[in-house]
């Protein structure tokens, strides 16, 4: 049934057929007719990070930057959903056309850049949510922000999204936001997650409950800017990272027609480059919570997401091209391992 709906929205606009696609999900949720099409979510309760995630298998930050879908995509099976990247204001990111399919590569080429409806509609969406499992907000900053006064964003988002955020997320990997990446090596880094986390832990006071504080990195980095990473994560004390965003390298995909085109490349391609990724922070951190995503699509890549390291596992392009069916065969698969 998906392989049909699929070759009816491949023939449309990437970005018309994505908001096509999430209306439709909408609608069937509003009639009960989701469970009925993917089946039951599948039961396997893990703790980490002081939460309870219903099973292993969670929505990446990127497809529900708004909270729009919350309940609809919740009701696919995920054991979480991540929602954003949210921004402290309203932006409509960069130019169309900005999402690019890559079927033979079965991956996408995205330079969003962050559009969405700023923190208080997210904040206001996220209240009204029906869906009882774990929510992540990852958090940004706007286009018009100096890198320089990057933090001035992050930790506007945050007092927003702590209340009712189950985890938050810090987006310093995104490839669309010029400079953003610069800011996850070094002194950059601990000025970035340093206050962060100070006021995480103040609002975890105030609110007498703990959030968990995340970071999101990206695939393109060497052995010794993981190390880097890894350092400043635990110096900072983070709860966990999500490896990784996507990535910036063409290599796997020059020969398709839009390889050349800017932005996150993401989907099968970047499955082995983020397990590395994953790899080397299990090197570092042998403790640490790790999210793993990048090129899920079937059972046996979702294994061998946790086999690299990851303690859980989040999908995105994978549903694009296997359908919402492909949520609940991962998480079978990780509670059969």
């Amino acid at each position: 049934m998906y392989s049909l709906a699929r070759s009816l929205l491949f023939r449309i606009d990437p970005e018309a057929s994505h908001g096509m696609a999430l209306g439709t999900l909408d609608a069937l949720h509003r009639v009960g007719g989701v469970t009925p099409l993917v089946g039951k979510a599948v039961d396997d309760p893990v703790e980490l990070m002081g939460l309870r995630f219903a099973n292993r298998v969670g929505l990446a930050a990127g497809l529900d930057k708004n909270a729009d879908h919350l309940d609809a995509l919740g009701a696919l099976g995920f054991g979480f959903v991540e929602v954003g990247t949210v921004t402290p204001k309203a932006q409509p990111g960069n130019p169309k056309p900005r999402l690019f399919r890559l079927a033979g590569h079965e991956a996408i080429i995205n330079r969003f850049g962050f559009n969405n409806k700023g923190v208080k509609h997210l904040v206001a969406q996220v209240k009204k949510r029906h869906y009882n499992g774990i929510v992540g907000i990852n958090i940004g900053k706007n286009l018009t922000t100096s890198v320089d006064n990057a933090l001035d964003d992050y930790l506007a988002c945050l007092d927003e999204v702590h209340p009712v955020a189950d985890y938050i997320t810090v987006n310093i990997s995104s490839p669309n936001t010029p400079g953003l990446r610069t800011l996850q090596f070094g002194e950059q880094l601990d000025a970035l997650l340093g206050p962060i986390r100070a006021q995480s832990r103040r609002l975890d006071t105030e609110a007498r409950r703990k959030v968990p504080l995340l970071i999101k990195i990206a695939p393109d980095m060497s052995e010794h800017e993981v190390a880097l990473v890894a350092q400043s994560i635990a110096r900072n004390e983070l709860d966990g990272v999500i490896a990784t965003n996507t990535t910036v390298s063409r290599d796997a995909v020059q020969s398709d027609s839009q390889a050349k085109e800017a932005g996150g490349l993401s989907g099968k391609p970047v499955f082995e480059p983020s397990n590395v990724i994953i790899r080397l922070l299990r090197q570092h951190l042998p403790e640490l919570p790790i999210i793993g995503v990048g090129g899920i699509d079937s059972a046996e890549t979702a294994k061998a997401k946790i086999a690299a390291g990851a303690n859980l596992v989040q999908l995105y392009s994978g549903l694009i091209y296997q359908g919402p069916k492909l949520v609940n065969v991962c998480a079978n698969a990780l509670k059969a391992r």
